[in-house]
């Protein structure tokens, strides 16, 4: 699926809802990135915080598996959605 800038948005707002609902994960992202509980709800409505929760779940292809099995997209769907949201962009460093 090719992802446009609103679906990449909404597909973050699933995978952040995915994460929200995990409890042995999302102690590790709020961990991880500084994050609050509190901060969950306007994250909601932030593009680069959307594409930090890609980046997270990205780390790991267990969570990857995970993710998608549970919101019944492809495991390729994190990966091109956050292509799309600011600092997705791919770097080519040559």
């Amino acid at each position: 699926m090719m992802y446009t800038r609103e679906s990449a948005e909404v597909f973050g707002i699933r995978l952040l809802g995915w994460l929200a609902g995990n409890e042995e994960l999302l102690p590790v992202f709020l961990g991880a990135t500084g994050a609050a509980e509190s901060d969950l709800r306007a994250g909601a409505t932030d593009p680069v915080f959307l594409g930090s929760v890609m980046d997270f779940v990205m780390m790991d292809d267990t969570w990857v598996v995970q993710a998608c099995d549970t919101l019944g997209v492809g495991y390729e769907s994190v990966m091109r959605a956050r292509q799309v949201l600011p600092g997705g962009e791919e770097v080519n460093w040559t």
